[in-house]
Formats: structure tokens, sequence, C-alpha cells
């Protein structure tokens, strides 16, 4: 298996992966979709299909803090819409895997967070210009449909490259989710899918014994970064919490093209 182990990596290098599992954390807590991130840095510390198996139980971690911190605030019928698109996305991630090499998989999560976060901020534009009225009916069918194609992007990019966030942020901001409520449904919904991603992640060769050691030792500093993040999402304006996620997609997408 092409893994490493806590004792293959240097001061420097373990340094760097700390200094990802904390922003893993923050953004758990604070801005979704800033863990792209650490998705970069494990990339380039680590071998590039290793690192998403190692950075899975430290998502994980962040996972139930962030549970822990927002669980009154999720939207659970957003969440059942959600799932079985989500299920699909893994299943044709899994696939991928297979067979794509590195480079691929990188510059096909970069694409598609990049193209989430333009689609993202031209409707919330047109939103804003036009008249919020209109046909249920046609709302609803659009919502649908928004829905499942958010769902297989967002299964099949976590699943790939742990990068379902951004894709799930960008979903969440369209639906019109406030700051808690947008917390709270992505923390469930994120622990409940990374969860479900590890029995395939293992049979991939990507999760054993030796990796597992190496999270036991990255997971303590998910624990500063959650408290460091629900200490700023008090203090983040909606408007501005918005645009940093946004921000943080467009970031971790360009980190995926250029490495």
């Amino acid at each position: 298996m092409d893994t490493m182990t806590l004792w293959h990596l240097t001061g420097w290098e373990f340094a760097a992966l700390a200094f990802a599992a904390l922003l893993v954390g923050f953004s758990k807590t604070a801005v979704s979709g800033a863990n792209t991130v650490s998705l970069a840095i494990f990339a380039a510390v680590l071998p590039a299909r290793a690192s998403t198996g190692i950075l899975l139980p430290v998502l994980i971690a962040g996972d139930v803090l962030a549970v822990l911190t927002y669980r009154r605030h999720a939207h659970w019928p957003t969440l059942w819409r959600l799932f079985p698109a989500v299920g699909v996305g893994v299943a044709v991630g899994t696939l991928f895997l297979v067979w794509a090499d590195d480079a691929i998989v990188r510059t096909s999560i970069g694409v598609i967070l990049l193209l989430m976060a333009g689609v993202t901020v031209w409707r919330r534009r047109r939103a804003d210009a036009s008249d919020p009225a209109g046909d249920d009916g046609t709302a609803s069918r659009a919502g649908r449909v928004k829905a499942r194609s958010y769902g297989v992007l967002g299964g099949f990019t976590t699943m790939v490259a742990n990068a379902g966030g951004p894709v799930m942020s960008m979903y969440l901001l369209s639906a019109g989710f406030r700051k808690l409520g947008f917390l709270g449904t992505s923390a469930f919904f994120f622990l409940i899918v990374n969860v479900s991603k590890v029995p395939f992640s293992a049979g991939l060769g990507l999760i054993d014994g030796r990796s597992l050691l190496l999270d036991a030792a990255l997971v303590v500093f998910v624990v500063p970064g959650a408290f460091l993040g629900k200490w700023a999402v008090t203090r983040i304006n909606q408007r501005l919490f918005e645009r940093l996620v946004i921000a943080a997609t467009i970031v971790g997408g360009l980190q995926l093209l250029l490495t």
C-alpha cells in the first residue's frame, strides 16, 4: 500500500500536517470549505492517494465536534433530500478511484469546485436582482434537481478527494441557509457521509493500522481548531461568512489545479 507512517515524517512535515488538522477543526465549526487547504497540505506532504485515507479520520473527528456544537440547528428535510444522490456520487467516486491517477483526480475536483463557486455567485446575484415570488411547483422541481445534482457531485468529490465540503457549501448557500443552520446541517451531513466512506477507503487500501497511528497523533490538533472556530463564528456576520466560504472554495479549487 502506498502510505506513510508517523515515523517517516520529518519535524516540518508533521508540523504542516498538525496545522492542517487544526484548520480542519476550525473549518468544521466556522468556515466550511476552508479544509480544502488541509486537503492540499496532506496531498503535498503525503502520497496523494494515501493522503485521502489518512485525512478521513481527522475529518470525522472534526465532524463529531461540529455536531456536538451545532446539533440543534440541523435541517433534516434537506439532509434526507440529499442522501440518496450522495450515495450515487460515493459509488461513482469509488469506481473512479479504481482507475484514476492523482493528476486526474486533482484536476477533476479543482474544476468542479471552481465551477460550483462561479454558479453560486451567479445564482445569488440573479436572485438579488429578481422578484422572489414565483410558481411553487416550478421552484419545487428546480429544488429537487438542484439537490440531486449537488448531492451526486458532493458524494463524488468527498469520495475521491475528501473535497465535498465546498460543493455542499455552495448548495447550502444557494438554498439560503443562515449561518447556524448552515453549520448544523453540514455537520450532520459530513459526519454521516464520512463515516459511511470508511469501508470504501479501507477496501481501496487507503486506511490501515499504520495510517490510523498517524491519525491518532493528528486528531489532538483538531480540538483547539474547533474551539477557535466556535469563538470566531460568533464574530463573523452573515455576508462576511458567505464571502469567506466562497473564497475558501475558490482557493481550494485553484490549489488542486496548480499542485
